[in-house]
């Protein structure tokens, strides 16, 4: 299916966005309640951080294998059977009577989040016309941004007023939510894009290795330095005394600022080609990273929190514009389950190589370790990234 001429970004509303922000607001309101449930359950402590790692290993089992699911379904009814898979997985974790069967439960929600997940990133991909692709996908990365601002907001005042448990519904909720909204979505509005005929995805992926190895290399390590501010932010102001309440407001002031910008990243990427926005993002996530151990108040910290926002916002939709733009049009999903699968990869791999760092070093030398991790990747990106014309 060739991309349309006469593209509105707001045609993606329905069949793209709002499913998008409805399904990460039902995932991003369960996680953080996952290990306190295992822990109901009987599980200690690292049991329940295993648990809860399950969500991901449920994402990275599913990454490849979605590739065919999408193929053969179509975009559409596979994000339809992802929503209600995900759905399923919750309410496994609703009636567990033991730590198996949340398990089971939150490894299935991290599987449909993986075929969900590609489902949207290869309709855009496919559809929308390369001059507006970093926009649409930014868009779709800001959606994703206010799911994990709402999610856990309205988790906690579940919690709060109703009780644990009922964040779990209000997860079913959501997610079979996303399900619902692309069911009643005319499917004119979201035709299935052709299947692919290139092969295997370890075919694809041996086709376009010097693709993976290279950029595929430098969006990883995007998605490893976002990470890290996740986990490096919240470990830093523990080391210099902030409370949690303290803690949780800074970074809610950034991630905020962060969210504002989603589509200005996109704008920048469009206008002024993808290099424009990699590399200041990775520069500047390199910069703050080495700033934050040079902090030791509430002050310096939300200093430096804030710059990684404006550094990060910049990049909104950066690792799925670039999959995008380096698809091939034979092989597209496969490419893209591959190239995703690596960036899944990343994301996972960064709080162990962080944990043993720290262990063998300092939390400072862990966060320098990830700093130089992202000045790798600027350079990649400068050396591999194609150069756009302007628009």
């Amino acid at each position: 299916m060739p991309a349309k001429k006469n593209f509105q970004i707001r045609e993606l509303v329905l069949p793209v966005y709002l499913p998008a922000m409805l399904f990460s607001i039902g995932e991003a309101g369960l996680i953080p309640i996952i290990p306190a449930s295992a822990e109901r359950l009987g599980a200690d402590i690292p049991t329940a951080g295993l648990i809860a790692g399950l969500v991901m290993m449920g994402t990275l089992a599913a990454d490849l294998p979605a590739a065919k699911f999408v193929n053969r379904v179509g975009e559409r009814k596979s994000m339809i059977w992802a929503s209600a898979a995900a759905a399923l997985g919750i309410l496994f974790a609703v009636f567990a009577a033991n730590i198996f069967m949340i398990g089971l439960g939150v490894f299935i929600l991290g599987g449909s989040a993986a075929i969900f997940g590609l489902a949207r990133h290869a309709y855009i991909a496919e559809t929308v016309p390369a001059n507006q692709r970093a926009r649409a996908l930014s868009v779709l990365g800001g959606m994703f941004r206010i799911g994990t601002f709402i999610g856990p907001l309205l988790g906690a005042s579940v919690i709060a007023t109703l009780g644990i448990e009922f964040v779990y519904w209000n997860a079913v909720i959501f997610c079979g939510a996303a399900g619902i909204v692309l069911l009643f979505t005319h499917p004119e509005k979201m035709l299935n894009t052709p299947p692919d005929n290139g092969g295997s995805v370890w075919k694809i992926a041996k086709l376009h290795r010097r693709t993976l190895l290279t950029l595929g290399t430098a969006s990883m390590i995007v998605a490893m330095s976002r990470t890290a501010r996740f986990i490096g932010l919240p470990l830093w102001a523990l080391f210099i005394g902030l409370d949690a309440a303290e803690t949780s407001l800074y970074i809610g002031i950034a991630g905020a600022i962060d969210f504002t910008l989603f589509y200005l990243g996109g704008q920048i990427m469009d206008k002024y080609g993808r290099k424009a926005a990699a590399i200041p993002t990775l520069l500047g996530m390199s910069l703050c990273l080495t700033l934050v151990p040079f902090t030791s108040d509430g002050s310096a910290f939300l200093t430096v929190a804030i710059m990684m926002a404006l550094a990060n916002g910049v990049g909104s939709g950066l690792v799925m514009v670039i999959g995008a733009d380096a698809s091939p049009a034979v092989g597209r999903n496969e490419f893209l389950a591959g190239y995703r699968f690596l960036m899944d990869a990343g994301v996972a791999a960064t709080a162990p190589i962080m944990s043993l760092i720290t262990v063998i070093a300092s939390l400072s030398g862990a966060m320098f370790f990830m700093s130089g991790l992202a000045v790798i990747g600027a350079v990649f990106m400068y050396r591999y990234l194609p150069t756009h014309k302007r628009t």
